[in-house]
């Protein structure tokens, strides 16, 4: 229907920012590249994807150190404000409990009123 859309949202979590501790092998006549298996540690980055389903485009990705209420507070604002003219917004989850928060009652709540973006 005109004005609404649907987005399937989900998160990547404990993504590792790796680095090869040691440059790639030099290339030698008969031999493939080669490259040594050690790798230096960056941490963790959890990442919030919503995907368009009818244009198949990413929407606003999300990128940070926690999974938490707020970050997927602050990633599903980032969404509604690519598109103001939306009427209608279905977004598909998982039952994850951050999914179903107080502070995303209060985030429809507002919409409903004409409030927020």
């Amino acid at each position: 229907m005109r004005g609404e859309r649907v987005l399937s949202t989900d998160e990547l979590t404990g993504v590792q920012a790796l680095e090869r501790k040691h440059p790639d092998l030099p290339l030698a006549p008969g031999k493939v590249s080669r490259r040594e298996f050690e790798y230096i540690r960056h941490g963790t980055r959890t990442f919030i994807l919503s995907r368009d389903v009818a244009r198949g485009r990413v929407i606003a990705p999300s990128c940070g150190a926690t999974r938490t209420e707020a970050d997927f507070l602050a990633h599903l604002q980032g969404v509604l404000a690519t598109d103001p003219l939306a009427t209608r917004w279905h977004f598909v989850v998982d039952n994850l409990d951050i999914h179903r928060s107080e502070s995303l009652v209060r985030l429809r709540k507002l919409q409903s009123r004409g409030f927020g973006g």
